[in-house]
């Protein structure tokens, strides 16, 4: 995600300076991009007004933000922390707390749209910010990579929205895996209904995006499971605090789980699919 993301800001005339935890990845992306590549997060942030992060989860984040050679360290009074991982929105308040020290904003921003959103700069970015101001000036530069980004309220509300957007996606991916499966079954066409019932009711972006290679047993595009059973282990967490009910993505998680044990934990989400085919 990182890599296309930092390539949209460089075309739209950013300077750019990358870090990542594999310096053969920073190297490679300034060789095909231009601008710089640091060897620490606190020296790819001491001279910058934004730093932007999107890695793996809260640990990491902690690690890249607060560890020795993080970047906050490094970081002036009035620039700008926007972490774009999907993470807890508890950490997202614990950052904005150690920004705040540091009189530097933060905005909490996590995204949507998986790798082909990144790569084509038409990811869905959900923000949390405190500050109106911080919020505007960061939107000036995100939309270099999105097609919306959007306010939703104080720090930890972009988090708290990626979580909804993941317990919906669980939800809509295993309806479209059993309504696939029936289909097969039934010795009906599955382009023939995808077309047919794509034009009403039932049209998601998963249908539009996914029905068709689902349907023939491809599970190597976008977003891995591995990564959305880490995503929706967050929402429980969060529904332990809030009261929510989940059954349907309680469900769903356990299926991925059952998709893990058979080796697939790099496949995309849409492999609910195969376990209706092979059960």
């Amino acid at each position: 995600m990182g890599a296309p993301m930092a390539r949209h800001l460089a075309k739209a005339g950013h300077e750019v300076v990358v870090y990542n935890r594999t310096a053969a990845k920073s190297l490679a992306w300034v060789a095909l991009n231009g601008g710089q590549a640091a060897p620490t997060p606190s020296e790819a942030a001491s001279d910058a007004d934004v730093v932007a992060l999107c890695v793996g989860n809260d640990d990491d984040v902690r690690e890249v933000v607060l560890g020795a050679n993080g970047a906050l360290a490094a970081m002036r009074p009035g620039t700008i922390l926007v972490d774009h991982t999907t993470a807890s929105a508890g950490l997202a308040r614990e950052l904005a707390g150690a920004c705040a020290e540091a009189s530097v904003g933060f905005v909490d921003a996590p995204v949507s749209g998986g790798q082909a959103g990144a790569e084509n700069g038409q990811l869905t970015v959900m923000c949390g910010c405190d500050d109106d101001e911080v919020f505007d000036q960061v939107k000036d530069i995100v939309d270099a990579f999105a097609k919306s980004c959007v306010h939703l309220g104080p720090v930890g509300s972009g988090q708290l929205a990626k979580m909804v957007n993941q317990i919906c996606i669980a939800g809509l991916l295993q309806g479209l895996a059993e309504g696939i499966s029936f289909a097969k079954r039934a010795g009906l066409d599955i382009d023939q209904v995808v077309e047919v019932i794509g034009g009403g009711a039932a049209q998601s972006w998963q249908m539009d995006n996914r029905a068709r290679t689902m349907a023939a047993g491809e599970f190597d595009f976008g977003f891995a499971v591995e990564w959305m059973r880490k995503d929706l282990g967050i929402c429980f967490e969060e529904a332990e605090r809030n009261g929510a009910r989940l059954p349907m993505t309680v469900l769903v998680d356990q299926f991925y789980k059952q998709v893990v044990e058979r080796g697939g934990e790099r496949w995309d989400t849409s492999s609910l699919a195969e376990l209706l085919e092979n059960p």
